[in-house]
């Protein structure tokens, strides 16, 4: 059988780096993060081959890509009880290894597909903890919107969850882009290196419990607020680290400076970054055209997303 899912990337609000557990991507601790839409992945997947294949907008992925790939497929298979091989083909309609989370909604569509086309029929849960096998951010993709991760020392307990909130459709996402190549995964080998990550281990709590509160209660202010302190958390230690990452280019500093200036005008924007140059400025409807005018006054390209759903199949397969 074959199945087509589509999936959202995610904005980190409350962040991670280091796994406790490298080979189920199980993080220290907790992190809630944000889909954002119309940006997406869509995936095919159908069983039935001799060999793993996998194309993401034309190309064959990577090694690293390939082992999380078939990472997910083979727990889909285990799950199934099938044996046979599967034909992978995924389009982004974003780019891929700039800061944009594309390897939560990647994953996130492959585990739905996979799933389907296996004729599996998994909860949210259960497919979050499929996905967080090929990245860790890929759970949150699943449930989509605002979501919250959970760690544990469990697998099948490390699992995403939505959280509800009231003012997700005001919410406007100004992102500007800049190209600079990254891999997340070498934060998460060397981030818990950094003399800093206990300090962040001790912050961390505190600022999920405030996060998910501020969220519930539809406070702008404070969830983005939270999100570009956090935002500044994540640097330190990933710069810090045994090679010194500095994925901030001049460029993010410039978009940093901007919302800062922005606010002090009374125009409601706040920055936050996950790993990579690439920037989120959070605003309002109502503002976001000022904001992205001024982002592109900067030479810097720009987008006005906005917060996007969970995984989802659809009927438009890809071969």
């Amino acid at each position: 059988m074959k199945a087509t899912a589509q999936a959202y990337p995610i904005q980190g609000l409350i962040k991670y780096h280091g796994l406790r557990n490298a080979e189920y991507n199980i993080p220290y601790h907790d992190s809630i993060s944000v889909c954002t839409a119309p940006s997406k992945t869509r995936t095919t997947v159908e069983f039935g081959y001799r060999s793993d294949s996998c194309l993401v907008n034309g190309t064959e992925i990577d090694n690293e890509g390939y082992e999380r790939t078939t990472t997910v497929l083979d727990r889909i298979r285990n799950l199934a009880g099938i044996d046979t091989s599967a034909r992978v083909v995924s389009k982004n309609t974003f780019e891929s290894n700039v800061g944009l989370g594309a390897s939560a909604s990647a994953f996130a569509a492959l585990t739905l597909a996979a799933a389907t086309a296996a004729k599996l029929n998994l909860s949210r849960k259960e497919l979050s903890a499929v996905a967080r096998r090929g990245a860790t951010s890929a759970a949150r993709s699943i449930t989509g919107g605002f979501s919250h991760l959970r760690s544990d020392q469990y697998d099948k307990n490390c699992v995403a969850e939505p959280i509800a909130n009231s003012f997700d459709e005001d919410i406007r996402i100004v992102v500007g882009v800049i190209s600079q190549y990254k891999k997340t995964s070498r934060a998460h080998r060397e981030t818990p290196q950094s003399h800093l990550f206990g300090g962040r281990l001790a912050y961390i709590h505190s600022a999920l419990v405030e996060m998910r509160e501020a969220i519930q209660n539809g406070n702008f202010e404070s969830v983005f607020a939270l999100a570009e302190q956090d935002s500044l958390s994540l640097l330190a230690v990933t710069m810090t680290g045994p090679e010194g990452w500095i994925y901030w280019q001049p460029e993010t500093l410039s978009l940093l400076s901007l919302a800062r200036r922005l606010r002090e005008n009374g125009i409601p924007v706040f920055f936050s970054s996950d790993t990579g140059a690439t920037a989120y400025l959070n605003t309002t409807t109502e503002y976001a055209d000022k904001v992205a005018s001024e982002v592109e006054a900067l030479g810097i390209e720009s987008r006005i997303w906005k917060v996007g759903g969970g995984a989802e199949i659809v009927d438009d397969h890809l071969f």
